[in-house]
C-alpha cells in the first residue's frame, strides 16, 4: 500500500501539509513549486508539524523520510508512485500540470487536492485518466485526519480501493464521496455557514469576533465529536431526529437565511472583514495562530482518543499501526532495545521553565510498559479475555533534570522472563539523546478470574521469549536488580 516515492506539485499551505504528513510516515518526497521562497516556507510548515507530532502521539514514530526540491514538474514526478497535485484552483493550470506529469510518468496515481473541481473535468484531457482521483484534505493536513476521496467518470475503481487502504496507514480517515458533485461534502457544508456569516457581518448584525464566538463556544465543541446529523438526533431526546424534524422542520422554510446569495465583495466590504479579523487576532501573526491551533487540535484529538470517538478513534488506529510497524522493525534488529515511546508530548499541566516532574516520569514509564505489553500481544483484547500483566515493583532513578515542555523518548529492554514474570528496563532520553531517567519494572501475569498469578498464553510467551533472547547481549544499567527482587 505504501508508495516508495511521492511527488508533490505545489508547495503552498496544502502541499506543505502533505509533505509533513508523508515524510513523517517514511515516504520520501520530491516537491516542485516555482516560488523562490518555497524552501523557506516549507521549512516553516515542517517546523510547526514537528512540534505538533511531538505532542500528538507517544507511539514509536517511523524514521522521517528525506525530501528535496525539484526544478520542474517532470523532475518531481519522474519515478513517483504517488503524485499529489496541490496547485491553485484553476482548471487550466491543473490540466497543464497533468500533461507535464504524463510526459515522464504513466503509472503513478495522481491525487488532486482540489477542494471542489469535479474529477471528471480534471481528467478530461489526460492520456491515462484512470489513475486520477481526488484526495481532498483539510488544513492543517499534517493533523486533521479527514481526506475526501472522489472518483471521476474515467477513474479505475481499483485506485479508490487503494486509497481506502493507504490513507489510514498515514493516520487519515478516508471518506469516499460516492457521488461526484461540486464541492464534495465537507466544503459544501462549510461554505453554507461561511456564506451566512458573511451576510451577518455585511448587514452589521455581528462582528467577525462575535460570529466566531457563536461557533467556538457552542456548536463547534459539539462538532468536534459529532456531526450535524448526530448532534440534532441527540437534541431530539428520546424521539431523536424524527422529533427534531417534527418540532423544528417547519422553521427550515422560514426566510432566516440568505444561503442562495452572496454579498457583493466590494473593496470596502473586503477591507471591513479583513480589518475585523486582524483586530480579532490581537497582534498574533499567522505562525503564532498556527501554533495555538495545532496545540488545541492535539489536545482535542487526545481527549477524543481517550473516549474512543471521532478523530480520536482514527488516531488510536494510527497509533496501533505505528506500534505494529515498530514491532516488525524491532524483529529485524537482533539486539537493539525497543523504542516504546517516541517524542512523548509535554506535560499538559506544566509551564515554561518547569523541570520534568517525578509524576511525569512515572506516567511515561507506565505508557512504555503498556506499549511493550501491546507489542507482545497482551493489550486490550488480551485483557478482555481475562488475563493481563500487572506491575508489582518499580525502581525509578533520575539521571538528568529535563524540561517538562520538551519531547522525550523511551527505549525498553527485556531483562529476564520467568514462568509468569517479566522484568523490564526503560531508558528515558531527551530530544538530544541525553539520559533523563531509568525505570526497572517487574510485571506478574495474572488471571483476572482467579485473581492470582498464572502462566501467560502461548503466543504471548513466545513473543516475550523471542525479545528476551535478542536482548541477552545488551548491557543493563548499574544497580539493576538492586531494588526489584532484592
Amino acid at each position: 500500500m505504501q508508495p516508495r516515492k511521492a511527488a508533490i506539485i505545489g508547495g503552498g499551505v496544502i502541499g506543505g501539509g502533505w509533505l509533513a504528513r508523508l515524510i513523517e510516515n517514511g515516504i520520501a518526497c520530491s516537491v516542485f513549486d516555482p516560488d523562490p521562497e518555497a524552501a523557506r516556507k516549507l521549512g516553516a510548515v515542517l517546523e510547526g508539524a514537528e512540534r505538533a507530532y511531538a505532542g500528538l502521539t507517544d507511539a514509536p514514530r517511523p524514521r522521517k523520510a528525506a525530501w528535496s526540491l525539484a526544478g520542474s514538474v517532470a523532475e518531481a514526478a519522474a519515478g513517483a508512485d504517488l503524485i499529489v497535485e496541490a496547485v491553485p484552483e484553476r482548471l487550466d493550470v491543473k490540466r497543464a500540470v497533468y500533461a507535464e506529469i504524463e510526459t515522464v510518468n504513466a503509472e503513478g496515481v495522481i491525487a488532486s487536492s482540489t477542494s471542489g473541481i469535479m474529477p471528471s473535468d480534471l481528467q478530461a484531457e489526460m492520456a491515462h485518466p484512470g489513475r486520477l482521483i481526488v484526495a481532498h484534505p483539510f488544513n492543517p493536513v499534517y493533523l486533521l485526519p479527514l481526506v475526501e476521496l472522489v472518483a471521476g467518470k474515467a477513474t479505475e475503481p481499483s485506485w479508490i480501493d487503494w486509497a481506502k487502504g493507504f490513507y489510514p496507514g498515514i493516520g487519515m480517515h478516508p471518506l469516499h464521496c460516492r457521488v461526484e458533485i461540486e464541492g464534495f461534502l465537507s466544503d459544501r457544508l462549510q461554505e453554507a455557514l461561511w456564506r451566512e456569516a458573511l451576510w451577518l457581518l455585511h448587514d452589521e448584525v455581528a462582528t467577525a469576533e462575535e460570529l466566531d464566538a457563536a461557533i467556538a463556544y457552542g456548536p463547534g465543541l459539539r462538532w468536534a465529536q459529532m456531526g450535524t446529523m448526530q448532534t440534532f438526533h441527540l437534541a431530539g431526546g428520546e424521539a431523536g431526529m424524527r422529533g427534531m424534524l417534527a418540532m423544528f422542520g417547519p422553521c427550515l422554510k422560514w426566510p432566516w437565511t440568505k444561503l442562495m446569495d452572496v454579498p457583493d465583495l466590494t473593496d470596502a466590504f473586503v477591507d471591513r472583514v479583513g480589518d475585523q479579523c486582524e483586530d480579532q487576532a490581537a497582534g498574533l501573526g499567522p505562525r503564532d495562530l498556527e501554533r495555538i491551533r495545532d496545540d488545541n487540535l492535539v489536545a482535542i484529538m487526545q481527549a477524543l482518543k481517550a473516549n474512543g470517538w471521532g478523530a480520536g478513534k482514527t488516531l488510536a488506529g494510527y497509533e496501533a499501526h505505528l506500534r505494529d510497524r515498530a514491532s516488525e522493525e524491532a524483529r529485524s534488529d537482533p539486539v537493539a532495545p525497543i523504542q516504546t515511546i517516541a517524542g512523548a508530548g509535554p506535560d499538559g499541566s506544566a509551564h515554561d521553565g518547569m523541570p520534568l516532574t517525578d509524576e511525569r516520569c512515572v506516567a511515561v514509564f507506565a505508557e512504555a510498559t503498556d506499549a511493550l505489553t501491546d507489542l507482545i500481544g497482551a493489550g486490550a483484547d488480551y485483557v478482555a479475555s481475562g488475563r493481563c500483566y500487572v506491575t508489582t515493583e518499580t525502581d525509578i532513578r533520575r539521571m538528568g533534570a529535563g524540561r517538562a515542555l520538551e519531547p522525550i523518548t523511551v527505549d525498553t529492554q527485556v531483562l529476564d522472563v520467568g514462568a509468569n514474570t517479566v522484568r523490564l528496563l526503560h531508558r528515558m532520553h531527551d530530544r538530544d539523546g541525553q539520559a533523563l531517567a531509568i525505570g526497572e519494572y517487574k510485571l506478574v501475569h495474572v488471571s483476572l478470574e482467579s485473581k492470582s498469578a498464572s502462566a501467560p498464553g502461548a503466543e504471548v510467551s513466545a513473543r516475550l521469549a523471542e525479545i528476551a533472547a535478542r536482548h541477552v547481549g545488551l548491557s543493563g544499567a548499574d544497580g539493576t536488580g538492586r531494588g526489584i527482587g532484592a
